[in-house]
């Protein structure tokens, strides 16, 4: 099989579980997670020569989907700053009128609420919780994700948990 082909079948089996990574991860617009996820692919078939199989595609995907997300949270600063520049200078960029990503998937006010809290939270605590509570990755593939090992994913999971239930006014986290 070529690698086309193998990044084509990954994308087919694994896209919408890095999508909802990127999603839960980055306070970004619907179209925004889009193009990331298609630069984890890209990225992927680029690389996949030093694929090695050690770690499940998934793993390996999770891992280069996290690195992805770094990248997009560090422009996202630098970009907050250019928008303060301009709005200094009075020119603010008008809004586009597109829906939210909280207003297409999350209607509820709690479910907002619980986006939010988990956005507020430092990140690896974020990338933890996503991985194991929300896109149900089993510990090792967790751990192999994140370059970790098994026994930091329990404990930082274990006070993402405390740290969301605080957040949350004591509500019990599962």
């Amino acid at each position: 099989m070529s690698n086309k082909q193998v990044i084509s079948e990954w994308f087919y089996l694994y896209s919408d579980d890095i999508y909802h990574f990127l999603f839960y991860r980055l306070n970004s617009k619907h179209h925004d997670v889009e193009d990331l996820v298609q630069e984890v692919f890209i990225r992927a078939l680029k690389s996949l020569d030093r694929y090695k199989g050690e770690a499940s595609p998934k793993t390996w995907l999770y891992s280069i989907a996290r690195n992805i997300a770094i990248d997009a949270h560090r422009k996202k600063k630098r970009d907050k700053w250019k928008w303060l520049l301009q709005v200094e200078s009075g020119r603010v960029p008008e809004s586009t009128g597109k829906d939210t990503p909280e207003q297409l998937f999350f209607v509820s006010e709690e479910q907002k609420k619980l986006l939010n809290a988990i956005r507020s939270l430092k990140e690896s605590y974020q990338e933890v919780l996503i991985m194991r509570s929300i896109k149900e990755l089993s510990v090792q593939e967790t751990a192999a994700a994140l370059g970790w090992n098994e026994n930091k994913v329990r404990s930082t999971l274990h006070r993402a948990k405390s740290a969301l239930q605080k957040k949350l006014g004591g509500n019990v986290v599962e």
